[in-house]
């Protein structure tokens, strides 16, 4: 494969799922990869798509608008979609998946498809533009050299925020004594487990938190977290009762032995299929190594807890959508190159995956002359476009998809109803276009 079709750089979601969604249209595709050759500050493994800071896909009920999302992707023959529901983990309602096994079957299809090849190498400059498309996916880790020969062709300063990665315990390791197993509101077991804390433990904890020793961003950081991860110890400093209205809301998890909500409530999420490990949820942290053992030992029931992976924080980097990027996902300035994944000024693994998605569709379209083609507005996949290219370039900022983005409502429904209702139509709308510009569908 001298000469593929498409030239992707990058092989996490997005990437991989460019080059699946190529490959499914008859396009051949070729992945560069720099692990193991190099890793990034945050990477361990020599696996594509390799799930850094959490292993859940958040909400799977199609009546949110993650939820409506994965539906979307499935209907549009995602990998990544695929390859979670074959590895997926209980937890509750959200889709959580055993992280090992998910990158090693992403891994393992893309080796296996004869449309596809992997370079393990690592790209410091962007090619010159040429007849075939390139797909950028580097992802939130992208290479400053590389971020250097992108913000040369935008023209534009690259941009940069900075994620924080929670911890991972030894199941073994916490007191079952003191922590209980549930979901918040459901009955039985739940998928959950939930550390329950006194007022006075909050606050001893909350001190702690406040005062422990945290890694400082170099002189030439800036501190621009993403709202939607905030660093557990940045939340704490917005106010005492914060943490107990965010990640440590007790509300729906009464505790066993007393049969009352506690005061605040860890939770943990099982972080593979085994349970032998689980991901401490909401607490994304930049504190040090040795503060972390501390503080987060003060929690009930992990008094003698075992790490297997200490937080961490991680720059992110992305573009300014809506001046570079044309809704279709090519640049600009340069129509060949598309950007895919975190890169492209979305926030999370599915809304990354789903610009990997789409830049894949539009790559393989342009190799066979056809025109390019952008979701409808309706859809969790356009809503997530629209934010894309016509948010207010002084104010953008990188975004989950939210009902908040898609096209306000044109008749009163009560509150309850509304999730529902935009699920539906979105569905109905993707049908549609599916139809009209035919775009394969998961089945074909």
């Amino acid at each position: 494969m001298s000469n593929p079709d498409i030239t992707i750089i990058g092989g996490g979601l997005a990437g991989c799922e460019a080059a699946w969604q190529a490959a499914r249209r008859g396009a051949t595709a070729k992945i560069y990869e720099m692990k193991p050759v190099k890793f990034s500050p945050a990477h361990e493994s020599t696996l594509l798509a390799e799930l850094v800071c959490s292993n859940s896909l958040r909400s799977d009920a199609i009546n949110s608008a993650v939820g409506l999302l994965k539906e979307e992707m499935r209907r549009l023959g995602s990998l990544i979609m695929m390859a979670a529901e074959e590895t997926k983990v209980p937890a509750g309602k959200a889709l959580a998946v055993d992280r090992g096994k998910f990158a090693a079957f992403i891994t393992q299809q893309i080796e296996d498809n004869p449309r596809i090849e992997i370079i393990r190498q690592e790209v410091t400059e962007l090619p010159d533009p040429a007849a075939s498309p390139l797909i950028m996916a580097t992802g939130p880790l992208t290479s400053s050299p590389l971020a250097a020969s992108l913000a040369e062709i935008t023209g534009q300063d690259q941009l940069s925020f900075y994620d924080a990665i929670a911890p991972i315990v030894h199941a073994d390791s916490l007191d079952r004594a003191i922590i209980f197993q549930a979901s918040r509101y459901d009955e039985g077991p739940g998928d959950y487990l939930n550390c329950p804390m006194s007022e006075e433990e909050y606050l001893t904890f909350l001190t702690a938190l406040k005062e422990a020793d945290k890694v400082e961003l170099k002189d030439f950081e800036e501190k621009k977290y993403f709202e939607g991860c905030l660093p557990i110890e940045v939340m704490a400093e917005r106010g005492d009762e914060t943490l107990r209205f965010g990640p440590m809301k007790p509300v729906g998890l009464p505790d066993p032995r007393t049969g009352q909500d506690a005061h605040a409530v860890v939770q943990l999420r099982m972080e593979n299929i085994e349970g032998i490990l689980y991901n401490m949820v909401g607490f994304q942290t930049k504190l040090t190594y040795a503060a972390q053992k501390r503080v987060f030992r003060l929690i009930p029931g992990m008094e003698h807890a075992e790490f297997a992976r200490l937080g961490s924080i991680h720059r992110n980097t992305f573009v300014c959508a809506p001046k570079v990027l044309h809704p279709t996902l090519q640049l600009n300035e340069r129509p060949d190159l598309f950007l895919a994944g975190q890169l492209s000024g979305v926030e999370g693994y599915l809304e990354s995956t789903a610009m990997g998605l789409l830049a894949g569709i539009n790559a393989a379209r342009m190799t066979l002359g056809q025109s390019l083609l952008v979701p409808p507005k309706e859809t969790a996949l356009g809503a997530l476009i629209t934010h894309l290219s016509l948010t207010d370039p002084k104010h953008f900022q990188p975004s989950n998809v939210n009902f908040g983005l898609f096209p306000a409502f044109n008749k009163k429904m009560p509150k309850k109803l509304r999730g529902q209702y935009r699920a539906d139509n979105a569905l109905e709308s993707l049908e549609k276009w599916c139809a009209a510009e035919h775009v394969q569908p998961a089945a074909e």
